[in-house]
């Protein structure tokens, strides 16, 4: 990681480095990955100790979906400004979908029949924009929970 800063500290000290503390993109059931946030904290104090700078480096929390919250918090307190949560945020997403279908089953097997009569229509049903609509929703909630996460509210 020093020698990364070596490298690039010269150009600008704006820039940001991913290091690897167990960190993996997907999700994985819990206890499979085995995250050591207290790493970017060792970086840290390393390079202080060589250049005199307090907290140099910037992180990126390549692979954070699914992570606690204290491995989370930890990370920040490290040096992570920038944390992905992409399969988090997808999933998201394909929630609401998936809730929003299971609640109306019975009206999204035809543009007409439903459960209040064969003669019904479903348009209101199966138009994308309620579908997507309730995925965005759950979409919102989950990045709200990541800005939370990640101290990045207000």
């Amino acid at each position: 990681v020093y020698a990364v800063y070596q490298g690039l500290s010269p150009i600008s000290e704006k820039f940001m480095i991913a290091a690897a503390f167990g960190n993996v993109h997907g999700v994985y059931k819990p206890g499979n990955v085995k995250l050591r946030p207290e790493l970017l904290q060792q970086f840290q104090t390393y390079c202080e100790e060589k250049t005199g700078v307090k907290k140099p480096y910037f992180f990126v929390f390549h692979g954070g979906s699914g992570s606690e919250k204290h491995e989370i918090a930890t990370a920040l307190e490290a040096g992570v400004a920038k944390m992905n949560v992409d399969t988090d945020t997808q999933w998201a997403y394909w929630e609401g979908l998936l809730n929003f279908y299971k609640k109306n089953e019975g009206y999204l097997q035809g543009q007409i029949g439903n459960p209040e009569g064969e003669d019904k229509p479903n348009k209101s049903y199966y138009d994308p924009r309620k579908w997507v609509r309730a995925s965005e929703e759950t979409m919102v909630k989950r990045v709200m929970e990541s800005c939370n996460d990640l101290k990045n509210i207000n």
